[in-house]
């Protein structure tokens, strides 16, 4: 797929799907601007191709200063790919009758609000330019799915909001040819999965509901289908959700024998 002299930023490219999706992108030619909380894999990167600021996409102005820093460094901003969010479990997100308020808003925050500001500023910057772009966000089979055996409410609420937001600016801003599209993936090994992905009662779950491989997806997986909507093999495509799942949204949960 080519993405050469495309500049893209990347909001939570600096782990997991977010940095598997910046070092494709590269390798496909484009020019990234990655933000994200986590400096580990980045410290020692120094490929003027790549340019890092470590913030958090929940705060409302780190938008506003990836923009400023990437046309600094790049001149142009032809994508977005919103990959920042997580599991609200550490505030308490599960069941409904078990959600305190600030778990249910702090939830919402990391994986809408943060998608909302993102989206906002880029918008917002591709239509002083009266220029073109795509947006991708990244949302959750979750969102269309859900388990009712590991229920957190906030986050599926969170993510089908990420689905809801993304359609209904693809329809507004159509015209001005801008796109936004939506990733729905099933469980991905990275950092912040560790706790299901060491919980032997969820990966038994997860064995029969992704049945393509039995397991957990690989950050890998999302690469090309993030590239394409990129790129201009996408160019006739806008509001639209690839569930990359395993055959999460079409397996009944259970082992076939």
């Amino acid at each position: 797929m080519n993405l050469e002299n495309r500049v893209i930023i990347i909001m939570g490219g600096t782990s997991g799907i977010g940095w598997s999706a910046a070092r494709y992108f590269r390798k496909c030619g484009a020019r990234i601007f990655a933000v994200g909380l986590e400096d580990g894999s980045m410290v020692n990167d120094s490929d003027p191709s790549l340019q890092v600021l470590y913030a958090d996409a929940t705060v409302e102005n780190t938008i506003d200063r990836a923009i400023k820093l990437c046309l600094e460094s790049f001149d142009v901003i032809h994508g977005l790919y919103h990959v920042a969010g997580g599991s609200g479990r550490r505030w308490g997100d599960g069941p409904l009758h078990s959600i305190s308020t600030e778990a249910w808003h702090k939830t919402i925050q990391l994986n809408l609000t943060s998608v909302m500001f993102s989206n906002r500023g880029v918008i917002k910057y591709w239509l002083r330019k009266r220029q073109g772009g795509s947006i991708l966000n990244l949302s959750s089979v979750l969102a269309t799915q859900p388990s009712t055996r590991f229920a957190t409410h906030a986050y599926a609420a969170s993510k089908s909001g990420v689905i809801g937001l993304s359609k209904s600016l693809a329809t507004q801003y159509a015209h001005m040819g801008i796109r936004v599209n939506v990733l729905a993936p099933g469980l991905i090994e990275t950092p912040m999965s560790q706790r299901a992905l060491s919980d032997q009662v969820t990966m038994d779950y997860i064995g029969a509901k992704q049945p393509l491989r039995g397991s957990a997806g690989k950050v890998d997986d999302l690469d090309m289908a993030a590239c394409y909507f990129m790129s201009d093999a996408s160019s006739f495509v806008t509001g639209q959700i690839l569930k990359i799942d395993g055959g999460w949204s079409v397996s009944e949960g259970h082992s076939v024998s």
